[in-house]
């Protein structure tokens, strides 16, 4: 867990080295082919099998999965990578949290709308687009979450992931044909974006197939919620990106209301 956990803040950061050079979007485009390629050796789906009620899904998983990634690093490159990832964060907190109809779970989301309160406080360099792209993340984090889960009951396997992952990488072909047209990558760039690649994709998926297979569910959703914390120290630690105490005020608040709400679970 703490090897997925790193492994995809630290890609994302190495990531945004190469902004300068290809662009938030020119990243993306080079991440979903890794991913895609990843996913189609782990699961190797058969797509002539699928039926148009399988494709519904799959199609709309891609599109999330693309908009997700795009909206984020977008995000970083406007406001941190700590702050950022943060934010996203709320995607899969909202799930939880509105799964169920406890107490502690209402007092959970108020903690964490204080936390987004914090981070959000207007401000003369508050960059508002920037967070509203981490909020996007967010919307569709959660979404991936709800389709991964129709995808799981309609195609066998990581089949649909893999199918979603190559429909995403299609769509973002003629992006990094123009973007390498217009911004020919240097080598050093291009080496960023695949080890962003690797290391936010290919890594944390087996790691986590792996880690899901040995521990119970709820213990990898209580660290996962630290992702927002190795996010701010990997964004201070390799880009330098520090934030004050308020900041590290609020994303406690978000992280503790879901640690909360998994350790007050009884299932």
């Amino acid at each position: 867990m703490v090897g997925s956990g790193l492994s995809n803040q630290t890609g994302a950061a190495i990531g945004s080295l190469a902004f300068p050079v290809l662009g938030p979007v020119g990243v993306v485009a080079v991440r979903q082919y890794v991913a895609a390629l990843v996913l189609f050796a782990v699961a190797r789906p058969r797509l002539a099998s699928f039926t148009r009620r399988q494709w519904g899904p799959v199609l709309l998983l891609a599109v999330v999965f693309g908009t997700m990634n795009l909206s984020l690093y977008t995000a970083v490159d406007r406001v941190g990578l700590g702050l950022a990832v943060t934010l996203e964060f709320l995607g899969p907190l909202s799930i939880a949290l509105a799964a169920t109809r406890r107490r502690v779970d209402a007092c959970c989301a108020l903690i964490a709308v204080a936390g987004v309160v914090v981070l959000m406080r207007p401000q003369p360099s508050t960059d508002y687009l920037g967070m509203g792209l981490a909020l996007l993340a967010a919307a569709c984090w959660a979404s991936y979450i709800l389709l991964n889960r129709t995808v799981g009951r309609r195609v066998p396997g990581a089949q649909g992931s893999a199918a979603a992952a190559g429909v995403s990488a299609l769509m973002f072909l003629p992006v990094g044909i123009v973007v390498a047209v217009r911004h020919p990558p240097t080598l050093t760039a291009a080496g960023c974006a695949v080890a962003a690649g690797v290391l936010a994709s290919a890594v944390p998926y087996l790691a986590d197939l792996f880690t899901l297979r040995r521990l119970p569910a709820p213990a990898f959703g209580l660290f996962m919620s630290v992702n927002p914390v190795l996010a701010a120290v990997v964004g201070w630690i390799v880009l330098g990106q520090a934030l004050d105490w308020t900041e590290w005020a609020g994303m406690t608040a978000v992280v503790l209301a879901n640690a909360l709400s998994i350790l007050s679970s009884r299932t």
